[in-house]
């Protein structure tokens, strides 16, 4: 059995903001780091290593003069206060996703219509409380879990999506087999420890590094069709971008076994 690293205090106000966050709180803004100190008896440096922690994980965004919201809200404040994450040329990453599942297995853990927060209506571009579709599913390869994946899709375009169907294949292909022509994606890449829930389905220590990929998938009308996170084991995953003179980017990702990358 994996042994259990303890939580630090940060850490622990980490998960516990992550989960308002992802509850759709904090709208009008983030507490001012004193009162969060107060809430959670701890120092002030202590909250701001928290806060740290989740601007860089991409779920809070500081805007001058305005002060510290969530990342959705953040960007219809501020032009100035977005970060942009770098286009993906679609059709070279879904060949690549597509490919990398062939020698993986899928486990959903979740496949429900949910209401959607103000973050997910925002990567969506819905009305919040809108019906989305979510999927959290768990892929493992040969040598065991692999990814923890979140992902969020409008009701009206995963109708005919089963339960089933996200276990043989990823959702941009369901969603291109229901007719939506795919455009363009937007991706992040970061790190986040694992909470108590992921470390459970992924088999590792609560607090172990893992890599996080965020990606925002567009159809050929600029509209959003998927919103979605993955968290994986650096272990037994890898991603590879080349970028051309030009400034096409090729991305490629690799999933591990004992003799290296298949």
């Amino acid at each position: 059995m994996t042994a259990r690293l303890p939580l630090t205090k940060y850490h622990h106000i980490c998960l516990v903001l992550r989960e308002q966050l992802q509850e759709g709180r904090f709208a009008q803004g983030m507490p001012a780091e004193t009162e969060l100190a107060r809430q959670f008896g701890v120092g002030r440096m202590t909250v701001r290593h928290a806060m740290e922690q989740l601007v860089a994980e991409g779920l809070i965004l500081r805007v001058a003069d305005r002060g510290t919201f969530p990342t959705a809200h953040a960007r219809s404040l501020s032009a100035s206060g977005t970060v942009q994450a770098q286009p993906t040329r679609l059709a070279g990453l879904m060949e690549n996703i597509v490919s990398a599942t062939r020698s993986t297995t899928v486990k959903v853990l979740d496949s429900s219509t949910v209401e959607a927060s103000e973050t997910v209506a925002g990567a969506l571009d819905v009305p919040v409380g809108s019906p989305v579709k979510k999927a959290v599913r768990r892929r493992s390869s040969r040598e065991g879990p692999l990814s923890y994946i979140t992902a969020y899709v409008p009701a009206q375009l995963a109708a005919g999506i089963s339960r089933r169907d996200l276990s043989g294949k990823p959702i941009l292909q369901l969603i291109e087999e229901a007719g939506v022509v795919l455009g363009r994606a937007q991706q992040t890449i970061s790190a986040r420890q694992a909470d108590a829930l992921v470390a459970q389905e992924l088999g590792v220590a609560i607090g172990t590094a893992l890599l996080a990929v965020r990606r925002r998938v567009f159809d050929v009308h600029d509209k959003p069709v998927q919103w979605l996170e993955r968290l994986y084991r650096p272990d037994r995953y890898e991603y590879q971008m080349e970028v051309s003179r030009i400034g096409s980017v090729d991305a490629r990702i690799s999933v591990k076994d004992q003799e290296g990358v298949v």
